[in-house]
Protein backbone atom coordinates (compact mmCIF):
# COMPACT_ATOMS: atom_id res chain seq x y z
CA UNK A 1 0.00 0.00 0.00
CA UNK A 2 1.34 3.29 -0.89
CA UNK A 3 2.02 6.22 1.49
CA UNK A 4 -0.28 9.23 1.22
CA UNK A 5 1.93 11.80 0.11
CA UNK A 6 4.12 9.01 -2.07
CA UNK A 7 6.43 10.76 -4.76
CA UNK A 8 5.13 14.25 -3.90
CA UNK A 9 7.34 17.48 -2.86
CA UNK A 10 6.24 19.45 0.46
CA UNK A 11 7.53 23.13 1.37
CA UNK A 12 6.51 23.59 5.22
CA UNK A 13 7.37 27.54 6.21
CA UNK A 14 7.66 26.79 10.11
CA UNK A 15 8.92 23.74 10.32
CA UNK A 16 11.27 24.15 13.63
CA UNK A 17 10.06 24.41 16.88
CA UNK A 18 10.72 27.06 19.91
CA UNK A 19 11.71 24.70 22.59
CA UNK A 20 11.69 20.73 22.92
CA UNK A 21 8.92 18.88 21.86
CA UNK A 22 6.69 18.63 18.77
CA UNK A 23 4.81 22.33 17.42
CA UNK A 24 2.43 21.85 14.76
CA UNK A 25 4.57 22.55 11.77
CA UNK A 26 7.40 20.18 13.32
CA UNK A 27 4.88 17.70 13.21
CA UNK A 28 3.10 18.44 10.09
CA UNK A 29 7.08 18.26 8.72
CA UNK A 30 7.86 14.92 9.99
CA UNK A 31 4.60 13.53 9.46
CA UNK A 32 5.16 14.71 5.73
CA UNK A 33 7.81 12.59 5.42
CA UNK A 34 6.44 9.36 7.43
CA UNK A 35 3.88 9.48 4.32
CA UNK A 36 6.55 9.36 1.63
CA UNK A 37 7.08 13.37 0.87
CA UNK A 38 10.50 14.89 0.37
CA UNK A 39 10.48 17.72 2.78
CA UNK A 40 11.97 21.55 2.75
CA UNK A 41 12.23 22.40 6.22
CA UNK A 42 11.89 26.44 6.60
CA UNK A 43 12.25 28.34 9.58
CA UNK A 44 13.75 31.57 10.73
CA UNK A 45 15.79 29.10 13.48
CA UNK A 46 18.23 27.39 10.47
CA UNK A 47 19.16 25.03 14.11
CA UNK A 48 15.61 24.92 14.11
CA UNK A 49 14.52 23.54 11.05
CA UNK A 50 17.80 21.43 11.05
CA UNK A 51 16.45 19.38 14.09
CA UNK A 52 13.46 18.70 12.17
CA UNK A 53 15.90 17.68 9.15
CA UNK A 54 17.46 15.14 10.97
CA UNK A 55 14.32 13.23 12.81
CA UNK A 56 13.04 13.01 8.99
CA UNK A 57 16.62 11.93 7.94
CA UNK A 58 16.79 9.49 11.54
CA UNK A 59 13.46 7.69 10.21
CA UNK A 60 14.59 6.88 6.24
CA UNK A 61 13.37 10.50 4.67
CA UNK A 62 14.43 13.13 2.37
CA UNK A 63 14.45 16.32 3.68
CA UNK A 64 16.00 20.05 3.23
CA UNK A 65 16.70 22.42 5.97
CA UNK A 66 16.69 26.27 5.04
CA UNK A 67 16.55 29.49 6.63
CA UNK A 68 14.18 32.25 5.83
CA UNK A 69 12.08 35.12 7.24
CA UNK A 70 9.02 34.92 5.60
CA UNK A 71 8.44 38.71 5.45
CA UNK A 72 11.25 39.16 3.12
CA UNK A 73 9.63 38.39 -0.36
CA UNK A 74 13.65 38.21 -2.01
CA UNK A 75 14.24 35.53 0.50
CA UNK A 76 11.16 33.73 -0.01
CA UNK A 77 11.44 33.39 -3.49
CA UNK A 78 15.41 31.88 -3.08
CA UNK A 79 13.85 29.25 -0.73
CA UNK A 80 10.85 28.33 -3.47
CA UNK A 81 13.83 28.71 -5.86
CA UNK A 82 16.01 26.24 -4.55
CA UNK A 83 13.31 24.01 -3.63
CA UNK A 84 11.99 24.06 -7.44
CA UNK A 85 15.61 23.27 -8.72
CA UNK A 86 16.76 20.21 -6.33
CA UNK A 87 13.28 18.13 -6.68
CA UNK A 88 12.04 19.95 -9.65
CA UNK A 89 8.50 20.63 -8.27
CA UNK A 90 6.15 21.37 -5.23
CA UNK A 91 3.21 19.62 -4.80
CA UNK A 92 1.92 21.09 -1.22
CA UNK A 93 2.75 24.48 0.43
CA UNK A 94 2.41 24.91 4.01
CA UNK A 95 2.24 27.91 5.60
CA UNK A 96 2.51 27.94 9.65
CA UNK A 97 4.45 30.76 10.34
CA UNK A 98 2.71 33.28 13.05
CA UNK A 99 2.67 35.20 16.21
CA UNK A 100 1.02 37.36 18.17
CA UNK A 101 1.58 40.50 20.15
CA UNK A 102 -1.35 41.37 23.10
CA UNK A 103 -3.23 44.72 22.46
CA UNK A 104 -6.28 46.34 21.67
CA UNK A 105 -6.74 49.29 19.20
CA UNK A 106 -5.85 52.05 21.58
CA UNK A 107 -2.90 50.41 23.36
CA UNK A 108 -0.86 48.38 20.46
CA UNK A 109 1.42 50.80 18.40
CA UNK A 110 1.48 50.94 14.54
CA UNK A 111 4.61 49.26 14.61
CA UNK A 112 2.98 46.03 16.43
CA UNK A 113 -0.05 46.40 14.80
CA UNK A 114 2.39 46.03 10.94
CA UNK A 115 4.83 43.09 12.34
CA UNK A 116 1.83 41.01 13.27
CA UNK A 117 0.21 41.32 9.71
CA UNK A 118 3.30 41.02 7.88
CA UNK A 119 4.11 37.87 9.80
CA UNK A 120 0.58 35.99 9.72
CA UNK A 121 -0.76 37.26 6.53
CA UNK A 122 1.63 39.31 4.11
CA UNK A 123 4.47 36.00 4.54
CA UNK A 124 1.14 34.04 2.97
CA UNK A 125 0.85 36.78 0.24
CA UNK A 126 4.50 35.92 -0.17
CA UNK A 127 5.14 32.36 -0.24
CA UNK A 128 1.95 31.69 -2.43
CA UNK A 129 2.88 34.19 -4.81
CA UNK A 130 6.33 32.23 -5.67
CA UNK A 131 4.36 28.88 -5.62
CA UNK A 132 1.65 29.02 -7.00
CA UNK A 133 3.08 30.06 -10.67
CA UNK A 134 5.02 26.35 -10.28
CA UNK A 135 1.65 24.84 -9.31
CA UNK A 136 -0.32 26.40 -11.74
CA UNK A 137 2.77 24.89 -15.01
CA UNK A 138 1.92 21.61 -13.26
CA UNK A 139 -1.86 21.31 -13.14
CA UNK A 140 -1.53 20.37 -9.49
CA UNK A 141 -0.67 21.18 -5.99
CA UNK A 142 -2.51 21.79 -2.21
CA UNK A 143 -2.06 24.87 0.28
CA UNK A 144 -2.15 24.38 3.75
CA UNK A 145 -2.86 27.54 5.64
CA UNK A 146 -2.61 27.23 9.51
CA UNK A 147 -5.23 29.97 10.75
CA UNK A 148 -6.45 30.22 14.09
CA UNK A 149 -9.65 29.23 16.18
CA UNK A 150 -9.25 32.92 17.23
CA UNK A 151 -10.04 33.62 13.26
CA UNK A 152 -13.50 33.44 14.01
CA UNK A 153 -14.27 33.71 17.93
CA UNK A 154 -13.15 35.40 20.90
CA UNK A 155 -10.89 33.69 22.57
CA UNK A 156 -10.84 36.24 25.76
CA UNK A 157 -7.35 37.79 25.44
CA UNK A 158 -7.20 40.94 24.32
CA UNK A 159 -4.79 39.73 20.42
CA UNK A 160 -7.03 42.50 18.24
CA UNK A 161 -4.13 41.65 15.48
CA UNK A 162 -3.69 38.30 15.63
CA UNK A 163 -7.56 37.84 15.19
CA UNK A 164 -7.81 40.32 12.52
CA UNK A 165 -4.79 38.86 10.70
CA UNK A 166 -6.22 34.95 11.39
CA UNK A 167 -9.22 36.09 10.07
CA UNK A 168 -7.64 37.76 6.88
CA UNK A 169 -5.90 34.29 6.14
CA UNK A 170 -9.08 32.42 6.01
CA UNK A 171 -10.48 34.71 3.27
CA UNK A 172 -6.95 34.77 1.64
CA UNK A 173 -7.02 31.11 1.30
CA UNK A 174 -10.80 31.54 -0.11
CA UNK A 175 -10.20 33.79 -2.88
CA UNK A 176 -6.73 31.31 -3.63
CA UNK A 177 -9.20 28.22 -3.57
CA UNK A 178 -11.72 30.10 -6.17
CA UNK A 179 -9.03 31.65 -8.28
CA UNK A 180 -7.69 28.68 -8.60
CA UNK A 181 -9.74 25.90 -8.31
CA UNK A 182 -10.04 25.20 -12.17
CA UNK A 183 -5.85 24.88 -12.76
CA UNK A 184 -5.96 21.82 -10.33
CA UNK A 185 -4.94 23.60 -7.23
CA UNK A 186 -6.86 23.39 -3.76
CA UNK A 187 -6.00 25.84 -0.90
CA UNK A 188 -7.48 25.00 2.90
CA UNK A 189 -6.68 26.45 6.22
CA UNK A 190 -6.50 24.59 9.39
CA UNK A 191 -7.72 26.13 12.67
CA UNK A 192 -6.05 25.28 16.04
CA UNK A 193 -7.92 25.91 18.86
CA UNK A 194 -6.12 25.65 22.46
CA UNK A 195 -2.83 24.01 21.62
CA UNK A 196 -0.15 21.92 24.13
CA UNK A 197 2.65 23.15 22.20
CA UNK A 198 6.26 24.96 22.73
CA UNK A 199 5.05 28.03 21.23
CA UNK A 200 2.20 28.34 23.55
CA UNK A 201 3.96 28.21 26.95
CA UNK A 202 6.31 31.21 25.52
CA UNK A 203 2.91 33.19 23.95
CA UNK A 204 1.43 32.52 27.98
CA UNK A 205 4.62 32.96 30.31
CA UNK A 206 2.80 37.29 30.72
CA UNK A 207 -0.49 35.81 31.70
CA UNK A 208 0.67 31.92 33.74
CA UNK A 209 3.53 31.77 35.83
CA UNK A 210 2.21 28.32 36.96
CA UNK A 211 1.60 26.18 33.34
CA UNK A 212 -0.16 23.71 35.51
CA UNK A 213 -3.00 25.96 36.13
CA UNK A 214 -2.74 26.55 32.34
CA UNK A 215 -3.12 23.41 31.43
CA UNK A 216 -6.13 23.09 33.66
CA UNK A 217 -7.81 25.67 32.70
CA UNK A 218 -7.82 25.37 28.71
CA UNK A 219 -8.86 21.85 29.21
CA UNK A 220 -11.86 23.29 31.43
CA UNK A 221 -12.97 25.02 28.73
CA UNK A 222 -12.55 22.41 25.70
CA UNK A 223 -15.60 20.69 25.35
CA UNK A 224 -13.49 17.47 24.87
CA UNK A 225 -11.35 18.34 28.35
CA UNK A 226 -8.32 18.41 26.88
CA UNK A 227 -5.70 20.57 24.72
CA UNK A 228 -4.29 19.94 21.31
CA UNK A 229 -1.26 18.40 19.70
CA UNK A 230 1.13 19.28 17.36
CA UNK A 231 -0.16 15.86 15.85
CA UNK A 232 -3.52 16.59 16.15
CA UNK A 233 -2.74 19.48 13.43
CA UNK A 234 -0.41 17.52 11.79
CA UNK A 235 -3.07 14.69 10.87
CA UNK A 236 -5.03 17.55 9.51
CA UNK A 237 -2.73 18.94 7.79
CA UNK A 238 -2.29 16.01 6.21
CA UNK A 239 -5.14 15.46 4.72
CA UNK A 240 -6.10 18.47 3.39
CA UNK A 241 -2.60 18.16 1.72
CA UNK A 242 -3.05 14.26 0.17
CA UNK A 243 -5.52 13.27 -2.87
CA UNK A 244 -7.52 11.97 0.13
CA UNK A 245 -9.16 15.79 -0.25
CA UNK A 246 -9.23 15.68 -3.69
CA UNK A 247 -12.21 16.98 -3.92
CA UNK A 248 -12.32 19.57 -0.73
CA UNK A 249 -10.95 23.05 -1.33
CA UNK A 250 -11.68 26.31 0.66
CA UNK A 251 -12.81 25.07 3.74
CA UNK A 252 -11.50 26.09 7.35
CA UNK A 253 -10.63 23.01 9.05
CA UNK A 254 -11.44 23.69 12.72
CA UNK A 255 -9.36 21.34 15.10
CA UNK A 256 -10.01 22.00 18.48
CA UNK A 257 -11.97 19.62 20.34
CA UNK A 258 -15.36 21.14 19.52
CA UNK A 259 -14.42 24.53 21.05
CA UNK A 260 -15.71 26.28 17.99
CA UNK A 261 -19.56 25.00 18.75
CA UNK A 262 -19.36 26.90 22.32
CA UNK A 263 -21.10 30.25 22.08
CA UNK A 264 -19.39 31.53 25.70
Amino acid sequence: MSRRLENKIALVFGAGSVGEGWGNGKASAVLYAREGAKVACVDLNLAAAERTKEIIESEGGTALALQADVVNLDRVREVVDTVKSTWGRIDVLHNNVGMNIEGGPVDMTEEQWDRVMDVNLKSMFFTCKCVLPIMEAQGSGSIVNISSLASIRWMHFNYISYYASKAAVNHFTRAIAMQYAEKGIRANTVLPGLMDTPHIYEAMKAHYTDFTEMQRKRAEVTPMKRMGEGWDIAYAALFLASDESKYITGIDLCVDGGLHCKTH
